[in-house]
């Protein structure tokens, strides 16, 4: 079997795991910590499991398990790996420590990915010997529930590891978009950032409530961008496409982002009345248990996509 190697087994790196063992490859965990990595497997345990209830494994989670192995040192971790996926702390020094590590100790034609949600690449491969072939593959938590995976290679990063990365990433069952030039927060982080922004605008005005707001998105917005995404949205929303959309409504979009610029978002006194917004709503201790929610909806809007693709595509 063609090897992955992971490193870092919290939230992303094990599910990555899975993305990779369920697609057939043998991977190999490693976590400096033991009890991270002994948590990590215990947890992949219960997610392939939940994932076969779904109908979201084509095989025992048995069979999938047995794909993965702890690795006990960096070095095991990338022995024999096609491609590596850093999943470690935001933080650029780790960034820069864990990929001189991994240039030192991977075979030259290995790729080197980050899961980094935000920090450019060319910020901590810029002096590797290796550097060719490193590049930011950036997942939504949980990568293994929600597939799109972002692309984002350096002022140095070679066109053939991009299109190596993105064939392994369509092996492997993920849906890459390749960004075209390094940009800080990627595309899919600086989207969110737009809506984040506006929405703390109006929670802030107090134009609605936190909960409304999120009503708005997940019964309104988000049921249309669960199959369709923007360009697609006002495309169809004009009598005659996308152009006519735009003839339509610039003037209010254009009045409309004047608006919105003028306001800042962000402010701590917002955080702490979300906050306490929010855990009236999940108190902190539940938060593991509405991960777990989250996560089983996922599967089953995942299954409810695939379902639908087969019959469209008779």
């Amino acid at each position: 079997m063609e090897r992955i190697g992971i490193v870092g087994a919290g939230l992303v790196g094990r599910a990555w795991a899975i993305v990779f063992a369920r697609a057939g490859f043998a991977v190999a965990l490693h976590d400096r910590s033991d009890a991270i990595l002994d948590a990590s497997l215990a947890t992949i345990e219960t997610s392939l499991g939940d994932l076969a209830a779904a109908g979201l494994l084509t095989e025992a989670p048995a069979a999938v398990r047995a794909r993965m192995a702890r690795a006990p040192s960096l070095a095991e971790a990338v022995r024999g790996a096609l491609y590596v996926q850093e999943s470690l702390p935001e933080l650029p020094e780790v960034k820069r420590e864990i990929f001189a590590a991994l240039d030192a100790a991977a075979a030259p034609d290995t790729i080197l990915a980050s899961s980094t949600s935000a920090i450019p690449g060319s910020s901590f491969t810029e002096a590797l010997a290796g550097r060719a072939r490193c590049l930011v593959a950036h997942p939504v938590n949980p990568p293994h529930l929600v597939p799109v995976v972002e692309l984002c290679g350096t002022p140095w990063t070679a066109p053939d590891t991009i299109a190596r990365a993105r064939a392994l990433m369509e092996r492997a069952g993920q849906v890459p978009v390749t960004v075209k030039r390094e940009l800080e927060g990627f595309i899919l982080n600086r989207l969110q950032a737009a809506l984040l922004n506006e929405a703390f605008r109006l929670i802030d005005g107090d134009f609605v409530s936190a909960e409304d707001l999120d009503k708005t998105i997940k019964d309104g917005l988000g049921l249309r961008w669960a199959f369709m995404g923007p360009m697609e949205t006002i495309d169809l929303n004009a009598p005659n496409g996308v152009a006519d959309y735009m003839a339509r409504y610039s003037p209010f979009f254009r009045r409309l982002d004047a608006e919105m610029k003028a306001a800042a978002p962000w402010r701590d006194a917002l955080a702490g009345a979300l906050e306490a917004e929010r855990r009236r709503q999940v108190p902190a201790s539940g938060l593991a248990a509405a991960q777990a929610w989250r996560d089983r909806r996922l599967m089953a809007l995942l299954a409810h996509k695939a379902q639908m693709t087969k019959q469209t595509s008779k």
